[in-house]
C-alpha cells in the first residue's frame, strides 16, 4: 500500500503538471481550432528564464528566502513567455488565420524547431541543474513521502487552475472568449475583438506553461534547451484524452495520464516479468493516446462549445 500511496502522490504531481500545459493547448484550440506545437518550446524557456533569474539573485541577494527567490523567477517566466508567446501569434499564426489548416500546423512544427535552436545558441545545449530552493526533508504521509517541492506544486497547480476556471466563468474577458470560441464573426458584431482576445488566450497558456515549466524544472532539478518536447507531447495527449477545446477535460485527462504513468511504472517490472522496467514509462501517454482515439476520439468529455476558451 505503501508503493501504490507513493505512486498516487507521484502521479498527481506529474499529472497536475501535465493539466496546467494541456490547457494552453486547449484553450487555444477552442478559440481557433490550432494546434500550438510550440507550446511544449515555451515552457522551455519559461523555465530557463526562471534558472537564469535565480542565478543573478543568488548572487545579487544571497540572504533572500529560496520561496522569495522562487516566486520572483516565476513572476519573471511568466511575463517573459507570455511576451513571446504573443509575438508568436502575431507574427506565426495571425497571418494564417484563413488558410488552410496545414499551412498553421506547420508553421507551429517550425516555431517549435526555430525556438529550439535559439534556446540552445543562447543557453547553451548542456543540461544545467535547477537550484533546490526549498527544503528537500521530505514528510512522512501514511508511509509514503512527499516533498516541500511536491507541495508547492500542487498548490500552485490548485490556485492557477481555480483562477482560470474563475476568469472564464466570471469575468468579461472569459466571457469574450466563450463568445470568440463559438463564433468570432457574431462576437465580432456583438463588440467583442476577437483578435485581442486570442493574444489573451495565447498570454494566459503561455503563463500557465511557463509556471508548470518552472515546477517542472524544481521536481526534476534540470534544465536544457530541448526539456519541452516530451512534457508538451504528453500534455497534447493529456488534452485529446480528456477532450480537445474542454477546459475540465484538460485538467482531467492530464490528472489521469499523470496517474497513468506513475502507477505504471512502478508496476510494469512485475506485469512484465521484468522485460520491461521503469525507464519505459513514456510508452502509456501514446498507449492511451492510441486507445483514446481508436475508441473515443471526441476524448471522455468530448467537447461542448460552451466550455471553450
Amino acid at each position: 500500500m505503501e508503493i501504490l500511496l507513493q505512486q498516487i502522490i507521484n502521479g498527481l504531481v506529474l499529472g497536475s503538471m501535465y493539466a496546467l500545459i494541456a490547457l494552453g493547448y486547449t484553450m487555444v484550440y477552442g478559440i481557433i481550432q490550432l494546434i500550438n506545437f510550440a507550446h511544449g518550446e515555451v515552457l522551455m524557456v519559461g523555465a530557463l528564464t526562471a534558472w537564469s533569474i535565480i542565478g543573478v539573485m543568488q548572487s545579487s541577494m544571497p540572504g533572500a528566502p529560496g520561496w522569495v527567490i522562487l516566486i520572483l523567477a516565476m513572476v519573471i517566466a511568466c511575463v517573459v513567455a507570455a511576451a513571446l508567446n504573443f509575438v508568436i501569434e502575431k507574427l506565426a499564426y495571425r497571418p494564417l488565420r484563413n488558410s488552410p489548416r496545414l499551412a498553421p500546423l506547420i508553421t507551429a512544427i517550425g516555431m517549435s524547431i526555430l525556438l529550439q535552436t535559439l534556446a540552445m545558441i543562447i543557453w547553451k545545449p548542456n543540461y544545467k541543474p535547477f537550484p533546490t530552493l526549498l527544503p528537500s526533508a521530505p514528510y512522512n504521509v501514511f508511509g509514503a513521502y512527499i516533498t516541500p517541492t511536491q507541495i508547492m506544486i500542487l498548490s500552485v497547480t490548485a490556485v492557477a487552475l481555480a483562477a482560470l476556471m474563475y476568469l472564464v466563468n466570471h469575468t468579461r474577458l472569459g466571457r469574450a472568449m466563450r463568445a470568440t470560441a463559438e463564433n468570432p464573426r457574431v462576437a465580432g458584431l456583438m463588440g467583442v475583438k476577437p483578435d485581442m482576445v486570442i493574444s489573451a488566450t495565447f498570454i494566459i497558456g503561455a503563463m500557465l506553461a511557463a509556471i508548470a515549466g518552472v515546477m517542472y524544472a524544481s521536481n526534476y532539478g534540470t534544465v536544457q534547451h530541448t526539456m519541452g518536447f516530451l512534457p508538451g507531447l504528453k500534455a497534447f495527449t493529456a488534452a485529446v484524452f480528456g477532450g480537445i477545446g474542454n477546459l475540465g477535460g484538460a485538467v482531467l485527462g492530464g490528472i489521469l495520464l499523470g496517474l497513468i504513468e506513475a502507477i505504471g511504472s512502478g508496476y510494469i517490472g512485475t506485469l512484465t516479468g521484468g522485460l520491461l522496467g521503469s525507464h519505459y514509462t513514456d510508452i502509456f501517454a501514446f498507449i492511451v493516446l492510441i486507445i483514446v482515439l481508436t475508441l473515443r476520439p471526441s476524448g471522455l468529455l468530448g467537447e461542448r462549445v460552451a466550455d471553450r476558451a
